[in-house]
């Protein structure tokens, strides 16, 4: 086969302000995640309270994911609109103030009962509704976090650092993820479900004042040497980005659907993105469910599976300059390390037969495949800005995630009835065998059919 050179320009003197930017990322996904992750540790607990099922709680979180899909498509048009700088903070100055909602869930949902009532959903619980609002406000505001974290990467950094760039601010979502069964179980103990909200749903503030202290488009950021001004636009590719009069210009999503490379990126967030969602959603309740782990004792579990997943996530965006190193553009090199990095789900179809030993066992096996899926992720957004020019990389990621956040409605909707059909049974254990041997196939299927829609780098010109 064969590959394309890269220049290795010289790093003497270059200058590291673009990490600087990457930790501001780093940091905002960190926050983005732990404020979603508030209400799964909280389940057990809530359900209790409230005498919830597992439809009841899946309706939760689908509404939260059918939110964020939809708000992904409109969130990467307005951040392209905006800007980073405007886009981001806006997007999370709405979900933290979306999250400190949710501790007023109950009332909320006798408010807005009377108009559901009217539309024919009068059977749906109080406390479900209250939750259902505050949910759906949370998908609006967090799904402006990656296409805004993405179109920022594709500003600070060249082509040859993005995926190790992404894989290092996307391993914040596993951050949040550690942090959130060792803040969120104490706090409620101690202070009430109530506070647990406000009090992490108020952090995100803390990060607005850095994030207009230091980020600047390059072009206007007097942090940045001139060294490292050259450095991340040496790979660019002029004939893909247009004249500052086009650039300007609306480029619509019909127009964006008519390429492969869109495709590609869709169909794998479409497969992939909801084992994500289903192992954040679920593996409290899974622990809870077939081990009976609940409160504290869940902690050091989730805490070991999610520090896996920072390894996946950096090493994972690590990995492609192993392949671009040797030779191969960017998208040839991704895409080889994708395959590899799409077999260590496999893993995850032992979890069940395995878990009659120690619940350790199937904690490890989900953890590699969390991890792969990091990884995955850290490579999947940045084909985005491989072959699509800069104006547009919002967009496509919003289309995607558009794609990926409706994948994950399915699997949890899919997950709710599974686990309520087979605990009727006595059987819940085959409920989740059904969902483990699912997450563990997506990653080649998504892979084989981005591989068929885009067989080499073709870059987008727009």
């Amino acid at each position: 086969m064969q590959t394309t050179k890269l220049a290795s320009p010289t790093r003497e003197k270059i200058g590291g302000y673009r990490w600087t930017i990457c930790a501001l990322l780093f940091f905002a996904t960190t926050v983005n995640y732990l404020d979603r992750q508030v209400l799964s540790l909280l389940q057990p607990l809530l359900a209790e309270k409230f005498g919830w099922t597992n439809t009841d709680y899946a309706n939760i979180a689908a509404v939260f994911q059918f939110t964020y899909a939809i708000s992904m498509l409109f969130a990467g048009r307005i951040i392209d609109k905006l800007g980073t700088k405007w886009g981001y903070a806006w997007a999370l100055i709405i979900w933290s103030l979306a999250a400190i909602l949710h501790a007023f869930a109950e009332p909320l949902g006798r408010l807005v009962s009377p108009l559901f009532t009217t539309i024919g959903f009068a059977a749906i619980p109080v406390s479900v509704l209250g939750f259902m609002v505050a949910r759906a406000f949370l998908g609006f505001g967090e799904s402006g976090n990656f296409p805004a974290a993405i179109k920022a990467t594709a500003e600070y950094f060249p082509k040859k650092e993005r995926s190790l760039a992404t894989g290092i601010f996307n391993s914040g979502s596993n951050v949040g993820a550690i942090l959130a069964p060792i803040t969120v179980p104490w706090i409620a103990s101690h202070l009430g479900w109530e506070y647990t909200f406000f009090i992490i749903g108020g952090v995100g503030f803390f990060w607005l004042i850095f994030w207009f202290m230091y980020y600047e488009l390059p072009e206007k950021q007097k942090r940045l040497s001139k060294a490292e001004a050259e450095y991340i636009s040496s790979d660019s590719e002029p004939e893909l980005e247009s004249s500052s009069t086009t650039a300007a210009e609306k480029v619509s999503w019909f127009k964006l659907l008519k390429f492969r490379q869109t495709w590609a990126f869709v169909f794998g967030k479409f497969m992939t993105d909801g084992v994500w969602w289903f192992f954040l959603f679920w593996l409290p309740a899974y622990l809870k469910a077939q081990y009976n782990l609940t409160g504290m004792d869940v902690m050091l579990p989730l805490g070991v599976l999610y520090s896996m997943t920072m390894i996946g996530s950096i090493g994972g965006g690590w990995f492609p300059m192993y392949f671009i190193n040797k030779g191969y553009n960017p998208y040839e090199g991704r895409m080889r390390a994708m395959f590899v990095i799409a077999l260590f789900p496999l893993l995850v179809l032992a979890a069940q037969p395995l878990g009659d030993y120690s619940f350790w066992l199937p904690v490890l096996l989900i953890g590699i495949g969390a991890s792969a899926h990091q990884a995955w992720s850290a490579n999947i957004f940045t084909t985005v800005s491989d072959m699509f020019p800069k104006k547009t990389v919002a967009s496509v990621t919003g289309i995607g995630g558009m794609a990926g956040g409706l994948g994950g409605v399915l699997i949890t909707k899919s997950g709710g009835y599974l686990f309520d059909h087979y605990q009727i049974l006595g059987r819940i254990e085959t409920g989740y065998t059904i969902m483990f041997s699912f997450c563990a196939v997506a990653y080649l299927l998504a892979w084989f059919v981005m591989k068929a829609l885009v067989p080499k780098m073709k870059p987008v010109n727009i």
